[in-house]
């Protein structure tokens, strides 16, 4: 199938290679438009479908599947403000002609254009050429025009400053002085004036809060005129100019960031948001429009680790493609109607079907679900598709995005039916459904019933849509002339198919790693000595190890960005620095309980222990309180014992006497744990020290007479053992 933006590969005459991206195909799919990729001057070409399938059926053309130009799909958050000042600037220029399709790709049509937005902007002509060029070769997509920033200078690098000032030299430098560099207390000084002086709902200028900065922490001394107290700033070349304070503070915060600081998220939502449109329009082909919504279905779930416990209800995320009814992407989970759920819909609908439904054990061929692209516009709800999440989605795919007006779900007509289809299929057969009507008293609760898990449930779902897909007669759908002419029949698959054969100028390929990455839902994770954390789970990655990220993590943690698929929590996704790719983080050996399990399975499975060591808490605490009457049950009958037997000595005696007291205990401990067989003599050897061992520690003479003792016992047990020997080793011993 070629498709609008589809990258090919084949062979010249002359063997060599060519690499081009589709940038237009008619509706009937005859002649379509490509432009060379590695060409620095190239321009449209004009292709015959049938010349393209002859050479792919001879094996001479290929897809390429990776996209040459990933860096102009990173997101808008890592995007400088100069960048798309830059960017915004271009496709103003070209905005206007670049989607005059496909005039602007004829040559005769296409100089008449430029010239006309030349004499208007006065921009150079080649200027124009190579901004529709870069647009047409990177995607089609505004971040085409970006910058190519990404070699050039040490990014995220501040110069190391010296004694020498940076920058260019003042005009009057002999007069006034060199001036000062920014330096990190500069900057500390910038800070804290922005927050006390700029970002305040008073509407100070940056003018009056760099002057209200100078008073306040460049003043050299203080004097009084007329009982006034009044500033002696710094010499003029110690102070900061304006226009170091302004470069330091458009450099730190976006215009945005300005905006919600100084009045207020909900002000800055109302009046300086980006307000996204409403039109609407025919639907000439698969592509033209998708739809997307969400639902709660009537049944209540269980988690995947113990079936006793009751998840609650699922959410159902589908997107149609209106012209043909076909529902391209699905995700069931337990994420409320949210840009998390909607935005899992879309990866799935620009996604490979087949290997989707393999992961829940269903097999399919790929013509059974064969819908992997993006639409041309999206329509969606409100509360859904709307704020700063969705911006990302537009700038990197160039997608238009409608939103239907408050309480008009009406206009969403085609997926709110599905959804009654699919609640009238499977409702009749679901253990957990909730009951509706009024229950008597002392009825069993329906959601005790509840035995399916999310995945269980979801493998059902997929049957619905591929029973929807392929075998549902739209007995409503308004057929035009052609489909009537051409028989086709009223299912979705048939009307996508016939689409694509007659009109599939509207659909859009991106890889689908790329797609995942820009939709899959983000989240910070923090690099520990024991991994990267994320969610409580832990993981690991190529690029870690390497870096050694967990050795410098014992001297300090930190914070990385990640996305995560929430159905399956095996894997973590970092994007590289360079936009152009990104790391993937597995689960640690020893995680392997959280494998295979959705996001959902897990955060359960935490609040659980959670509960059970709350719930715990209250026996180990008394048990910590039974242990602590025991020791101190122990204590009192040794304080007892030793007021019993007190020997009326001093102090001293007592401190001197500790090694001797040391040396005896020790020796009559090592007769008491000694695993020998005792002989007769060693017997009495024991009796003797056990009598010894019974008498009280006196004063010094005793001790010695006790040492004294010990000696004699260690001799007569030597004495003892080498009889013993001896008798064994004898002849005659031996010959008895």
């Amino acid at each position: 199938m070629f498709t609008k933006n589809s990258i090919i590969e084949f062979q010249e005459a002359d063997q060599e290679k060519i690499v081009e991206r589709i940038l237009w195909v008619d509706e009937g799919s005859i002649i379509c438009y490509t432009i060379d990729l590695n060409n620095k001057n190239a321009l449209p070409v004009k292709r015959k479908i049938l010349d393209l399938e002859e050479l792919l059926n001879n094996e001479l053309l290929q897809f390429v599947k990776e996209e040459p130009f990933p860096f102009v799909y990173q997101s808008e958050e890592k995007i400088s403000q100069k960048q798309k000042e830059i960017r915004n600037e271009r496709w103003n220029l070209i905005k206007e002609i670049c989607l005059i399709e496909p005039d602007i790709y004829i040559s005769q049509k296409r100089g008449p254009m430029i010239k006309q937005v030349t004499e208007k902007t006065g921009v150079f002509k080649a200027s124009i050429y190579i901004y529709l060029r870069t647009y047409w070769q990177r995607g089609s997509v505004k971040n085409a025009l970006l910058p190519n920033y990404r070699n050039c200078g040490a990014p995220g690098k501040e110069r190391k400053l010296g004694e020498n000032k940076t920058g260019r030299k003042r005009k009057f430098e002999n007069e006034l002085g060199k001036g000062i560099n920014v330096t990190e207390e500069i900057k500390r000084v910038f800070q804290v004036s922005i927050r006390q002086f700029y970002h305040t709902s008073k509407g100070n200028s940056l003018r009056i809060a760099y002057e209200m900065m100078i008073k306040n922490y460049f003043v050299e001394s203080y004097y009084y005129e007329d009982g006034v107290k009044k500033n002696k700033l710094k010499e003029n070349s110690q102070l900061p100019t304006f226009r170091q304070f302004e470069y330091w503070y458009r450099k730190t915060y976006s215009v945005e960031e300005k905006n919600r600081r100084r009045k207020g998220n909900k002000k800055y939502e109302l009046e300086h948001r980006a307000v996204l449109g409403t039109s609407t329009g025919e639907m000439y082909g698969p592509g033209t429009k998708y739809q997307v919504d969400a639902t709660i279905a009537d049944v209540y779930l269980v988690s995947n680790y113990n079936r006793n416990w009751i998840i609650g209800r699922p959410v159902i995320y589908v997107v149609i493609d209106v012209f043909s009814r076909m529902v391209t992407g699905l995700y069931v989970g337990l994420e409320g109607p949210s840009w998390l759920g909607a935005s899992m819909a879309l990866a799935n609908a620009a996604s490979n079907k087949v290997e989707f439904c393999k992961r829940y054990g269903i097999h399919i061929k790929s013509e059974e679900w064969s819908t992997n692209y993006l639409p041309q516009t999206l329509l969606a709800d409100r509360g859904e598709i709307e704020g700063r999440d969705i911006e990302r989605l537009i700038n990197a795919f160039n997608m238009k995005v409608e939103n239907t007006p408050p309480y008009r779900a009406d206009w969403k007509g085609i997926v709110e039916q599905h959804f009654r289809t699919i609640n009238l299929k499977v409702k009749p057969f679901l253990p957990g459904v909730v009951d509706k009507n009024v229950r008597v008293r002392g009825e069993r609760d329906y959601r005790l019933d509840a035995q399916l898990t999310i995945e269980e449930f979801t493998y059902i779902i997929i049957k619905c849509v591929l029973h929807h897909n392929n075998f549902h007669w739209l007995k409503n759908y308004d057929a035009n002339k052609m489909m009537l002419k051409d028989e086709v029949k009223l299912i979705p698959r048939e009307l996508w198919n016939w689409g694509i054969k007659n009109r599939s100028g509207y659909l859009r390929s991106f890889t689908e790693d790329i797609v995942k990455l820009h939709l899959l839902p983000q989240g910070s994770a923090r690099v520990t000595y024991k991994g990267i954390v994320f969610k409580g789970m832990k993981y690991s990655c190529e690029k870690a190890l390497k870096e050694g990220w967990f050795s410098q993590a014992r001297e300090k943690s930190w914070i990385v960005e990640v996305s995560y698929d929430p159905r399956n929590m095996n894997y973590l996704y970092i994007q590289t620095d360079d936009a152009e790719g990104y790391e993937v983080c597995k689960l640690l050996s020893h995680q392997q309980k959280y494998a295979e399990k959705s996001v959902y399975d897990v955060e359960y499975l935490h609040a659980y222990e959670q509960y059970k060591t709350a719930a715990y808490e209250h026996e180990e605490l008394e048990q910590k309180i039974d242990l602590q009457a025991e020791i101190e049950k122990v204590v009192q009958q040794a304080k007892k014992q030793s007021q019993k037997n007190e020997v009326p000595i001093s102090n001293q005696q007592k401190l001197k006497g500790i090694r001797e007291n040391r040396e005896f205990h020790k020796a009559i401990r090592q007769k008491e744990e000694a695993f020998l067989l005792a002989t007769y003599e060693e017997a009495q050897v024991t009796s003797e020290a056990n009598s010894l061992s019974e008498k009280p520690s006196l004063g010094q003479e005793e001790l010695q007479k006790s040492a004294s003792k010990i000696d004699l016992l260690r001799q007569k047990q030597r004495e003892i053992k080498e009889r013993a020997k001896r008798k064994s080793t004898s002849p005659q011993n031996d010959w008895e």
